[in-house]
């Protein structure tokens, strides 16, 4: 896949929504390759950084800027909700939708379909009705539409949130089939194992401010801030 518009560089960014500040000074570089995993207590700011990220919340202060020319346009990508909402389709109808928003060529709709299908482990219930899929399957569904936009970068918030541990299985297996097309995923969890088992670098946040980041392996295993050595001990964090 050509990756022109990574890495996502968010420079000194700020958010604030009537006077309360969401994200402070946030300068994250986010590189293609493996997925990168956001973590942090509740209301921390992981869904902001994520929206932010796209493009679909501006910022107070600070730029995010696309690519190695920095021109701070979005390249393609997509986001996948906590809860995503289902169309009142088929399944198949559902991504069919999807590539036709997206300008896929008609002749190649059902084919791409199939292939998407395939992918998230829905094809044999492309034509069951999308509101009655299960809370995993409505995941995986939601991530084959996003994927039909042909995405550089995949945002998602909490994909196995309140997922029994097939389903969970289901989607993290899917999360890495997706990265290994050279899909850079970024993801947030309240999981650690998950983080662990997923990241290729994680970033913690705390009170909207980057509290620690780096590769998986150093920020779980050996903490250099006193909040990230609590949080990833398990402690309470307010």
């Amino acid at each position: 896949m050509n990756t022109t518009h990574l890495p996502i560089v968010l420079d000194g960014v700020h958010v604030s929504i009537g006077g309360t500040s969401i994200l402070r000074n946030v300068s994250l570089r986010l590189e293609a390759g493996a997925p990168t995993v956001l973590i942090g207590p509740n209301g921390s700011g992981k869904t902001t950084l994520l929206r932010a990220a796209m493009g679909l919340m501006p910022t107070t202060a600070g730029a995010v800027r696309w690519g190695t020319d920095g021109d701070g346009s979005p390249g393609r990508s997509a986001l996948v909700f906590q809860r995503p909402v289902m169309l009142r389709r088929s399944v198949a109808d559902n991504v069919r939708y999807a590539l036709d928003v997206s300008g896929f060529p008609r002749p190649l709709r059902e084919q791409r379909t199939g292939q998407l299908l395939s992918l998230v482990g829905l094809a044999a219930l492309a034509n069951r009705p999308a509101p009655r899929l299960s809370g995993g399957e409505r995941q995986r569904l939601a991530m084959a539409r996003a994927l039909a936009r042909d995405p550089e970068a995949l945002f998602l918030d909490e994909p196995t949130a309140s997922l029994d541990p097939a389903a969970t299985l289901a989607i993290e297996e899917l999360v890495r089939a997706v990265s290994a097309r050279g899909v850079k995923v970024v993801m947030t969890t309240h999981d650690l194992g998950e983080a662990a088992r997923l990241a290729g670098d994680v970033v913690l946040l705390h009170r909207g401010e980057v509290a620690e980041t780096g590769p998986v392996a150093q920020v779980l295993g050996n903490p250099t801030t006193e909040i990230a050595r609590r949080f990833i001990s398990g402690q309470l964090v307010l």
